[in-house]
């Protein structure tokens, strides 16, 4: 165990404790983050919070278009001919609106899984 160094003299107007070697009160316990109330309020920034605000954007996004796209569908329920390759189909335009969007996730989803083993094998 070493031996406390000793401290200057006090100025007048401090805490005389301070400046006496040794003195019989025991020093007081360091200052830590929490008080009575619990933890301080941090200053600094949450690390999350462009991830938060990302995700906060992307789901009200979300909701805009899937908003979008129900009113769509909703007033768009007369009867159509489709025309498929080797036949044409009569049904309701909801249900061509449905298989198009179906069809554009899918290819999407394909086009995001090539590039992704595209990126995987140029990294090795």
């Amino acid at each position: 165990m070493s031996t406390p160094e000793p401290r200057p003299a006090s100025i007048p107007g401090t805490d005389p404790t301070l400046g006496s070697p040794g003195g019989d009160r025991p020093s007081p316990p360091p200052m830590s983050a929490t008080g009575p109330d619990g933890p301080a309020p941090s200053t600094k920034p949450s690390r999350h919070t462009g991830r938060t605000i990302g995700r906060t954007v992307a789901i009200a996004l979300l909701l805009f278009v899937t908003v979008v796209l129900v009113l769509f569908v909703v007033f768009n329920t007369q009867t159509v001919d489709i025309s498929l390759v080797f036949t044409d189909v009569r049904a309701p335009l909801v249900v061509a609106l449905l298989i198009a969007a179906a069809l554009g996730g899918a290819i999407v989803g394909l086009l995001d899984a090539v590039m992704t083993v595209r990126g995987r094998r140029r990294n090795r």
